[in-house]
């Protein structure tokens, strides 16, 4: 098993819950300056695996006000890039003249070095996430400034690879032996890295084509708000844009997939999603296929099992059997 640390608020007494919470924060990230609207009991838990020169960690928290503020930065920097995958909750991070809101599947990538401050809602929130030195980033420090803090997607490409690394790490270290935790902390850089500069990549591409940019994310948001439909087709998306097939096909000659395959790998990751989800556990896959427009459940779990490599029932039992061992696990704790 990964070596890891747990922090629980609720092992102090609750008038010292919020500032043992910052300190602990403190300790294993970098010092912020925290205020809570539950300050007098506050409630969080932390688990931090050790990998290294990175870690892992997985926490849940009330609302926050977190600040990472230049008197702060000045007094202790630590030099690290901090990388959450929001899992449940919502929050908002600003920095500088620059604000991004933060849902379920959002990665958000800060930076130790940069005053920012994060507002949670009033639910709590769950995030998995990472730290990494800025030395272990093969970028230069103008990309570097670039790059964070920013909100990026979990859904698609690297990203998606990052989230699914992450989660299916943080949900199950029996299997890896303290020796793999460098290992494993070395393949979370270079994801890292490969996600920043694509990132980068991608906004030079949209810089450089501003009628493709204006074109494309209304596209895109037209395909999401409709995965449900068996029949959207790339002639069905030009059509309601009035552009030609073949105009729509250039515009994602630059993405990471065809049309066709990009509509298909998001409806197979909100099936992926639905399959890990605790409620939908009593139902069936073809239900959840046909709510993602695959009306055959065989050629749901085809394209499913092409794409992760394993059946969707395999791989919801797998989730299932993970989430399971890891709640026997705090109960432990």
């Amino acid at each position: 098993m990964l070596d890891e640390m747990v922090f629980r608020t609720e092992d102090v007494p609750a008038a010292e819950r919020l500032s043992y919470w910052a300190e602990r924060v403190g300790q294993t990230y970098a010092p912020v300056r925290m205020t809570s609207d539950h300050a007098h009991d506050f409630r969080a838990t932390r688990r931090v695996l050790d990998l290294g020169a990175v870690s892992v960690w997985q926490a849940t928290f009330q609302q926050l006000v977190i600040q990472r503020t230049p008197k702060l930065i000045r007094q202790s920097d630590p030099e690290l890039f901090h990388v959450s995958l929001v899992v449940g909750g919502a929050g908002a991070c600003v920095w500088e003249d620059h604000k991004a809101v933060y849902r379920p599947s959002d990665l958000h990538i800060s930076d130790s070095s940069v005053p920012w401050e994060i507002r949670t809602g009033k639910d709590p929130v769950t995030v998995v996430g990472l730290q990494i030195p800025q030395s272990m980033l093969p970028l230069s420090s103008g990309m570097a400034c670039r790059a964070v803090p920013r909100r990026m997607p979990s859904r698609e490409g690297i990203g998606a690879l990052l989230a699914q690394f992450l989660t299916q790490l943080i949900a199950d270290t029996a299997r890896y032996q303290p020796s793999d935790g460098p290992r494993l902390g070395v393949v979370l850089s270079d994801l890292v890295t490969a996600l920043v500069a694509h990132a980068l990549e991608s906004d030079n591409a949209v810089r450089s084509d501003p009628r493709r940019r204006v074109l494309i994310r209304p596209i895109k948001n037209f395909i999401l708000g409709r995965l449900h439909d068996p029949h959207l087709t790339p002639a069905v998306i030009a059509n309601a844009h009035h552009i030609s097939v073949g105009h729509l096909h250039r515009l994602f000659a630059t993405e990471e997939a065809t049309v066709a395959a990009w509509i298909r790998l998001q409806r197979l990751e909100a099936a992926r999603r639905d399959l890990t989800d605790p409620a939908l556990h009593s139902t069936p896959i073809r239900a959840i296929a046909a709510r993602w427009g695959f009306p055959r459940a065989a050629d749901f779990s085809r394209a499913f099992r092409a794409t992760y490599g394993i059946p969707p029932k395999d791989y919801r039992h797998r989730v299932v059997d993970c989430g399971t061992r890891l709640t026997a696990k705090r109960l432990v704790h």
